[in-house]
Order: C-alpha cells, then sequence, then structure tokens
C-alpha cells in the first residue's frame, strides 16, 4: 500500500490513546497548559484519548473529585470540540463530527480508599479504567516493583467483581505479575494493560510477560503498546514509530491482532516527569531501572500515521490496522459499557 493510502486509511480510522498520562488538571504539575496538551492529540488524528486523572499517590476523595470536577469542565465546556464519552458510539459520533472523544482513568485504586461504593460514583463521573495498582503495593494488590509478588487481596478480588458490574475496565498495567494473573482470571470483563511493553523488549519490571498477554487475550482483552523508549529498547532506550510497529507485531503473533492497541503514555513536558520520579524514587522501585537524570524518550502521537504506515508495510490487513488503532479498544469499551 502506498503513503499515501496508509495517509488515507490512518484519516478514515477510528484512532485511541488508551493512556495520556497527564489530564488538563492533574496532580502533576507541569509547564504546558490545558489547551497546548489536549491539542497535542487533536493535531496528530487522535478519535478517543483517555487522560489520567490520579496515580496511587497519597490522594483524598476530595482532591480526586475537585480534579474529576475540574477536567469536565474543561472538556464539557467546549462542546465544539470534545465529547465526553460514556460508550464506543460516543466515540464514533465524535469521529463523525471531528471532534476528540475523551475519557477519564485512574492509574490506581487509591483514590478509593477502601471504599467499593465510590467504584460506581467514580464511573458515573466518567472513569472509564481503573489500574488495581500503581508500581507498589496497596489495599488491592500488588504492583510490578513490588518485591513480595503477592497476589490480590480480599479487597482486591472484591474490586475487580465491583468494576465489573459497574462497568469500569479492568487495567493492569504497572500491577505485579502473580496479582495481575489473579486478577486476569477472576474478571468476567474484557480487561486491558492499558501502556505496556513485551518483556522480550526489555527486562525492565514494568514490562509485561508473554503468560501476561496470553491471559489477557484469554479474556478479550487488548493490550495497549506503550511508546517509552525505555520499555521498547533495553540497549539503547531510543522511541521510534519503527520500534512501537515491533511491539505491537510482537503482541499480534503472538495472541492475534485483535488484542493489540495503542496506549503511547505520552508525556508533554519530560522535565516534569523526570523530577516526579527522583521526588517519587519510592512509587519506582527506588529509581535504579529509571535513567538516573529522569530523562525518558517517548513516541509522540504524531507519530501513529507512521506507525499505521509501518504496519501496513508488514503486510497487516487494512482491518487489522484498523483494529489496532482503535476498534479493538472500542470493543473492550462496550463490553464493560454497564446495561441501562
Amino acid at each position: 500500500m502506498s503513503g499515501s493510502t496508509a495517509s488515507a486509511l490512518y484519516r478514515d480510522a477510528v484512532v485511541v490513546d488508551m493512556t495520556a498520562p497527564l489530564a488538563p488538571f492533574s496532580a502533576i504539575q507541569i509547564t504546558f497548559g490545558p489547551d497546548q496538551l489536549v491539542d497535542t492529540y487533536v493535531t496528530a488524528g487522535v478519535t478517543f484519548a483517555i487522560f489520567t486523572i490520579v496515580d496511587d499517590f497519597p490522594n483524598s476523595i476530595e482532591q480526586t473529585v475537585k480534579l474529576i470536577s475540574e477536567n469536565r469542565r474543561f472538556f464539557l465546556g467546549h462542546p465544539g470540540k470534545f465529547v465526553l464519552a460514556e460508550r464506543s458510539e460516543d466515540v464514533r459520533r465524535a469521529k463523525a463530527q471531528g471532534k476528540l472523544a475523551v475519557g477519564f482513568a485512574f492509574q490506581g485504586s487509591n483514590a478509593l480508599l477502601g471504599e467499593l461504593a465510590l467504584v460506581e460514583v467514580y464511573r458515573r463521573l466518567g472513569v472509564l479504567q481503573m489500574l488495581l495498582a500503581y508500581n507498589t503495593g496497596n489495599l488491592a494488590a500488588d504492583g510490578c516493583h513490588e518485591a513480595r509478588n503477592a497476589g490480590l487481596s480480599r479487597f482486591g478480588r472484591q474490586l475487580v467483581a465491583e468494576m465489573n458490574r459497574v462497568g469500569i475496565i479492568m487495567d493492569v498495567t504497572h500491577v505485579g505479575t502473580r496479582s495481575s494473573l489473579e486478577a486476569l482470571e477472576l474478571t468476567a470483563k474484557p480487561p486491558v494493560f492499558s501502556h505496556s511493553t513485551p518483556k522480550k523488549f526489555a527486562p525492565h519490571d514494568r514490562n509485561i510477560t508473554d503468560e501476561q498477554i496470553r491471559a489477557c487475550a484469554a479474556k478479550d482483552g487488548v493490550v495497549g503498546l506503550a511508546g517509552l523508549g525505555l520499555f521498547m529498547d533495553g540497549q539503547t532506550r531510543k522511541a521510534s514509530a519503527s520500534r512501537l510497529a515491533d511491539t505491537i507485531e510482537h503482541v499480534a503473533q503472538l495472541v492475534g491482532p485483535r488484542h493489540a492497541g495503542i496506549g503511547l503514555d505520552y508525556v508533554i513536558d519530560p522535565g516534569s516527569m523526570a523530577r516526579y520520579i527522583r521526588d517519587n524514587a519510592g512509587l519506582y522501585g527506588g529509581g535504579g531501572q529509571y535513567p538516573s537524570d529522569g530523562v525518558i524518550e517517548f513516541t509522540p502521537p504524531s507519530a501513529l500515521p507512521d506507525v499505521a504506515e509501518e504496519l501496513i508495510r508488514r503486510g497487516y490487513s487494512d482491518a487489522d490496522v484498523r483494529g489496532i488503532l482503535g476498534v479493538n479498544y472500542l470493543r473492550v469499551l462496550e463490553a464493560n459499557s454497564p446495561v441501562g
């Protein structure tokens, strides 16, 4: 397929970034304003971006609701540009109208403070997916940097069931191997690894094994491949569209293209992220697996057309590429949508 035809496919496709790690208003302070942050996705032709509201850092219910409210106010205040999506049809409507569909995510479950009743509340406020844990252990599960690698707690098992009930997608990125496998066995709804990389590409705690990938696919879930050079190339730590396509291809060949997606985890302000890692080394396994200066190379949303072209060049069908770009995630979103 020619580059021009590949461009046409991309323009026509529903493009989903399963993980935008910073929302217009978030607890991590960045030097860019809300408009510039969101325009990164708009100008790249992204149809649907899932913005992270909170991680598993210490937070209160008050802070969490305040951040959700600020982001809802921002997006709902610009109805000519954004659609706050609840279901797959909202995303397709945004595509038809030339708008950006947005949803919210939690990277960790500490925002619940152990209260299962809050799961439904947060879902009604627009939270579509939630990690069980972020790198370290919490009330629900162990994170990927937790040395003990314990399984789910009793609360964690109840949390999986409640997320299934109310329609929040269970996300096991950043979760420890044992906890993630137990959660994947338990879930009755399709799950995601929203921004992960196969361990084949780098022996990093954040990367996932083929066993985890197969377990996600067995529940008709999707692995969103992340665009961080640190995870995609253990030698050079460089990020590129071609390397991201390599990680997508690994998942596609292992379990089928139906189970591959994209979750770039792109940080528009790497300096802010570097400071955050340095200041919160305990969340990152002491920091030893991260660059000493904290600087990580990211694949930006603007590289997504090149990723699509690379997949086409490698022989993937139009339908498979459309699936990887976004349709696969919409399937998971719809399967998790609450009834009624």
